[in-house]
């Protein structure tokens, strides 16, 4: 009864959201479209210097549209997800967190499904999608049931990995109130370096990108899997079959420092 109860909750949240989010159809297709078109100009970009300059160290224009595919597709899932931690400071200080306190339901479970960014979801998750098709065919890859397999736990432990970012910012605001400056520098920033080869970059980067905010794992890992790209010699192997456990294994640690720092939460009285 206790699962039936919460999948018909979480229904009825999802329900209410898209609701809400949807009331006005012409209005969340045109916010939708902006946020697609917003996410494509970066795109354009790199397509408009790729003509000129070929490659990427060694990263042609198809095999960096498949990059940034998995960047996208990944945001676009975990918006669906993580809204509530994405925008969990402005939920503290306007109080809106002690509401959650009061009722009789995982903190964290409600802060997951009471809302849903959905103009962002499918503004990122249909560029990562149009980006994919475009690419996905043109790069070399023999789609197979492993590859398959291996893509779709790829994409979810790409959305686990940012999650558990998510997670970790959002656990700060209980110690620090406003954190919007750690999340631009620790997720934003991040996202930025990610949508290209980390091999481009300065040993310290990658280091970062690796260890520190493992944004490597979500897209360049696993697309070195698939593409098999030279510059992928200056990696343990090890690294293409992480992501999943990378993931999870992040989450697992956010949870914990989540469910040890909740209990100091204080209001902020607003």
């Amino acid at each position: 009864m206790a699962k039936n109860d919460t999948l018909h909750l979480v229904g009825v949240y999802t329900k209410t959201i898209m609701r809400s989010w949807f009331q006005y159809k012409v209005d969340a297709v045109l916010r939708s479209l902006a946020v697609f078109l917003r996410e494509s100009t970066g795109i354009i970009v790199i397509w408009f210097t790729l003509l000129k300059f070929d490659t990427l160290n060694g990263w042609n224009i198809q095999e960096m549209l498949f990059l940034f595919s998995l960047l996208f597709l990944t945001y676009g899932i975990l918006i669906v997800f993580f809204t509530g931690l994405r925008d969990f400071g402005k939920t503290v200080r306007s109080g809106g967190f002690d509401r959650f306190i009061l009722r009789p339901r995982g903190l964290l479970f409600q802060l997951i499904f009471s809302d849903a960014d959905w103009f962002a979801a499918i503004g990122h998750g249909g560029l990562g999608v149009v980006l994919f098709i475009i690419s996905a065919g043109n790069v070399g890859i023999t789609w197979n049931f492993g590859t398959i397999l291996y893509y779709v736990f790829t994409v979810i432990g790409g959305v686990l990995i940012q999650g558990a970012i998510f997670l970790f910012l959002a656990t700060l605001n209980i110690y620090l109130l406003e954190t919007n400056s750690l999340k631009e520098l620790f997720y934003w920033n991040a996202r930025r370096f990610a949508g290209y080869p980390i091999s481009i970059f300065h040993k310290a980067i990658q280091f970062c990108m690796i260890y520190i905010v493992p944004f490597a794992f979500v897209n360049y890992f696993p697309a070195q899997f698939l593409l098999r790209k030279d510059d992928m010699a200056a990696y343990p192997e090890i690294f293409m079959y992480l992501t999943p456990t990378v993931g999870i294994v992040l989450y697992l640690l956010a949870y914990a420092f989540w469910k040890f720092s909740i209990r100091y939460y204080k209001s902020s009285g607003n």
